[in-house]
């Protein structure tokens, strides 16, 4: 690991909130695990604590931590769609904070908490979490109902140094990951 790449390390392990491109928008995020940063995330963008974040990485095993165990079948209907634009809604892992997961829940007969998971496969995005070798939140670079930026220069102007941001490029005319729950199949997001 670079000297770079371990300072961006630690900065997220101090709860750092980094700004980075993902498909459709800038992202911005934390480490996942960092109370902390959660916290600042949420006020930064004035998100209400139960609609949750989403969590991306570039490969399944850092997702695993975060999730509920699930049967074959589950994990099979899960792998159909990843790696790729689509974010599951997952039964959560106890315990896991509610600044993370919301106060998201199942359908139907299905009720337990929920975590936003998705294995990307947008180029920039695996290449930051491949270099981090971490999961990252995922939410839009935005305040709460504003409209969420699409370029670096963007994000210095909205943030300032609060953000470190990360230069890069999101996809001309993509859209948000799809969100549909892992167990029901039901879709909250198209």
């Amino acid at each position: 690991m670079d000297a770079r790449t371990r300072g961006l390390r630690t900065f997220l392990d101090k709860g750092g909130l980094i700004a980075y491109p993902t498909r459709a928008v800038y992202g911005l995020g934390c480490a996942p695990e960092n109370h902390r940063a959660l916290r600042a995330l949420l006020r930064l963008k004035s998100r209400p604590v139960d609609k949750g974040l989403i969590v991306v990485a570039a490969s399944r095993d850092l997702l695993r931590r975060f999730h509920a165990p699930l049967s074959a079948a589950e994990e099979a209907r899960l792998q159909a769609r990843w790696p790729g634009a689509h974010t599951w809604l997952v039964p959560a892992r106890r315990p896991l904070t509610t600044w993370l997961r919301g106060r998201r829940r199942g359908f139907g007969g299905d009720l337990r908490p929920r975590i936003a998971l998705r294995q990307d496969d947008y180029g920039p995005l695996v290449r930051l979490c491949r270099r981090l070798d971490r999961a990252l939140v995922s939410t839009s670079a935005n305040r709460s109902g504003g409209k969420p930026l699409k370029t670096a220069r963007a994000c210095r102007l909205a943030f300032g140094p609060r953000v470190r941001v990360i230069e890069g490029r999101c996809q001309a005319n993509a859209r948000p990951s799809t969100v549909a729950d892992l167990m029901t199949g039901r879709i909250t997001r198209v």
